[in-house]
């Protein structure tokens, strides 16, 4: 998984591997902070349009919907690319909306 990841964040043609064991990851692993971490580090460190920033917040939601929980950490970056798609879905992509609402509803934050 790791090496996916990390191809991907080097190299844009190789995001739809990564994609798909970032969601995984996300709904599978039963490690909560290894998943957070992969989170955080697609969606600090994929470039600006990459469709995995929007899946990172996805999954960070997918991460509180099965741990009822998530560091500080994950949840500003959950808010922040929320917020980058709200002002620019060419920046991040939609789905990071979406995992907010997870985030919010899971974590009860409304």
């Amino acid at each position: 998984m790791v090496e996916a990841l990390e191809r991907a964040l080097g190299d844009r043609a190789h995001e739809f591997e990564a994609a798909s064991v970032l969601v995984g990851s996300a709904l599978k692993d039963d490690d909560r902070e290894f998943v957070e971490h992969w989170c955080v580090q697609v969606g600090t460190r994929a470039v600006s349009g990459s469709p995995l920033l929007g899946l990172a917040g996805l999954c960070l939601g997918h991460t509180a919907r099965r741990f009822g929980h998530l560091s500080d950490e994950a949840l500003a970056l959950a808010q922040s690319l929320a917020a980058r798609a709200g002002v620019d879905p060419s920046d991040v992509d939609g789905r990071a909306l979406d995992g907010l609402d997870d985030v919010r509803s899971f974590l009860r934050l409304w």
